[in-house]
């Protein structure tokens, strides 16, 4: 009996564990998204993309934009948080490596310590998933039912359930 517990109380704390970084990523990319997306700064950021490399500038900055921000959405909720990863680890690796890179490691030069960090949470979340206390573990549960259905559905999952274990 004292193993059990000692087992759950590990597993809550590392499903706790997850939390916090899910909200830091999820807070920065809205942000950094929604400042893409604002009046005026698809223009501007566009043609800052275009000065380094990236064309066309305006479509671009909006497709980032727009990524940052589901991306950052989803993490917050702990929902399709893969998807979320994998958009927050090409838009990072994208700055890096067409902005950051060159400044070295430090961020207070406009390196790439930051972009660094987020990727590195991205990449947690790629592995892990969004853990117990997300959206997404909510939503699976609902599409498994109780009881006998719960069961069969672990057993023979249908084309939703195994869609959302995908997304996860």
């Amino acid at each position: 009996m004292a193993v059990s517990l000692e087992w759950n109380g590990t597993r809550m704390r590392k499903e706790l564990a997850l939390i916090p970084p899910r909200a830091a990523l999820g807070a920065s990319m809205v942000y950094h998204g929604l400042g893409k997306l604002k009046e005026g700064a698809p223009e501007k950021t566009g043609e800052f993309f275009e000065s380094v490399g990236i064309r066309p500038g305006k479509r671009f900055a909006i497709a980032t934009g727009i990524a940052e921000v589901f991306a950052g959405g989803a993490a917050l909720l702990g929902l399709w948080t893969r998807p979320a990863a994998i958009a927050v680890l090409v838009t990072q690796a994208v700055a890096v490596i067409k902005v950051h890179a060159r400044n070295g490691y430090d961020t207070t030069k406009g390196g790439f310590e930051y972009n660094l960090g987020l990727m590195a949470i991205a990449a947690m979340m790629l592995i892990t998933g969004p853990g117990m206390f997300s959206t997404h573990e909510g939503v699976e549960r609902l599409v498994q039912g109780r009881g006998a259905k719960r069961w069969m559905s672990r057993v023979r999952p249908s084309r939703l359930l195994r869609l959302i274990k995908l997304l996860k």
